[in-house]
């Protein structure tokens, strides 16, 4: 009687843990908490997430859960702390350091499930905080905007964020653009029909793509008058 009396309550314990993977389970806390993402952010609904914990910070918009699964942020970019460190790298690094390490993450996707460097792509949200990290990077003024096709679920409200925090001159933008920003990437292009449109790193026609101006951000490129690449 024993013995069955132990299965039973191992078979409960189960049922509220959940199944695990990467430190996923489904519980009714995490149940809730998804809640509350999916009233601020109606586009999650429906949508899969997986949780997990960040064990090391690679950079401020890259990092390494416990399973060794590097997550890459989409739709944003923090300065480089490898090589030539950028300005403001360290400060974003460091911020995401303070916020993330150790931490229990939910991670949403949107169309690709990795980059071409095999990191896996999400929309990042700290457990009990409902404000997306994409975003609170975007209006801390550690990151600007770098929405790669197709995954832009949020491409246009990250230009809007971006562009606030570079007008009242937070973060990165606390310098002069010209300052903030010394390798402009992004190519502003002028076709045959005089259509003006811009071109991200990586996209599929950046390389051959000549620029008549180049930009640091998205805001900056939309600003100028020109329109993203669909490709």
């Amino acid at each position: 009687m024993m013995k069955y009396h132990f299965l039973y309550i191992l078979l409960i314990a189960i049922l509220l843990t959940g199944c695990s993977k990467d430190g996923n389970q489904t519980s009714l806390n995490s149940d809730v908490f998804v809640a509350q993402i999916i009233s601020k952010y109606p586009q999650f609904k429906n949508k899969q997430y997986e949780f997990a914990t960040i064990k090391r910070i690679v950079d401020g918009d890259t990092y390494e859960t416990n399973s060794g699964h590097k997550i890459r942020l989409i739709g944003v970019n923090t300065p480089e702390v490898f090589g030539e460190t950028q300005y403001y790298g360290r400060e974003a690094s460091d911020f995401s350091k303070k916020r993330l390490e150790n931490q229990t993450v939910y991670l949403f996707r949107d169309v690709s499930e990795t980059d071409r460097y095999g990191r896996v792509l999400r929309y990042l949200f700290i457990q009990n905080d409902p404000v997306m990290f994409n975003e609170t990077l975007l209006n801390e003024g550690y990151a600007n905007t770098m929405s790669v096709p197709p995954d832009v679920m949020f491409a246009k409200k990250f230009v809007v964020l971006e562009r606030q925090a570079r007008e009242n001159r937070i973060g990165i933008w606390e310098k002069s653009d010209a300052q903030a920003c010394k390798k402009p990437e992004i190519k502003g292009n002028i076709n045959t029909q005089k259509d003006k449109i811009y071109h991200l790193p990586g996209g599929k026609y950046y390389d051959q793509t000549k620029a008549e101006e180049v930009f640091c951000t998205e805001a900056e490129a939309i600003d100028a008058g020109y329109r993203k690449s669909s490709q």
